[in-house]
């Protein structure tokens, strides 16, 4: 009985896991494929900082309800040169207002909390990721890692 109890478990894990995309961490079922989101991608992908920003701020004008169009446009800002970090902070806790299970913007803002020095802030994300990931999720060994570097002296980003 409880081989096919945690079998079950592994299947619908494993549905869950489909239905949302790996960068995005949201909540919320995904949805049909969304050539805003694949533009900022691509962006991202190519390390084009400024497209993914223009593509992401023209997104949230359009639909500041999607939380993963905040959670990607504070990524952008973050990693690009010479981030705002209040915009940065802005558009990940819009995220999360949101949708307060977004497994990708509680490791984001924890990893800007390290940024700006308050690895106190990156650990309470931590601790929400650790009540949101039911079996180990990658945003949550991410954070983990980049909290335990950052206490070792190295440098976030």
């Amino acid at each position: 009985m409880k081989k096919y109890l945690l079998a079950s478990i592994l299947a619908l894990s494993s549905l869950a896991g489909v239905a949302l995309a790996a960068d995005t961490g949201s909540s919320v079922p995904a949805r049909p494929q969304d050539p805003t989101l694949e533009r900022a991608r691509a962006a991202i992908a190519q390390k084009d900082w400024a497209a993914a920003q223009s593509t992401l701020r023209d997104a949230v004008e359009r639909d500041p309800s999607n939380a993963d169009y905040h959670n990607l446009y504070a990524y952008s800002i973050r990693k690009g040169a010479n981030p705002d970090m209040s915009l940065v902070f802005k558009h990940y806790n819009q995220a999360l207002s949101i949708d307060p299970k977004h497994k990708a913007a509680h490791e984001y803002l924890g990893e800007a909390y390290l940024m700006a020095g308050n690895v106190g802030k990156a650990k309470e994300h931590l601790a929400q990721l650790d009540k949101l990931c039911f079996f180990p999720c990658s945003e949550f060994t991410d954070l983990k890692k980049a909290i335990s570097e950052f206490e070792a002296g190295e440098v976030a980003r």
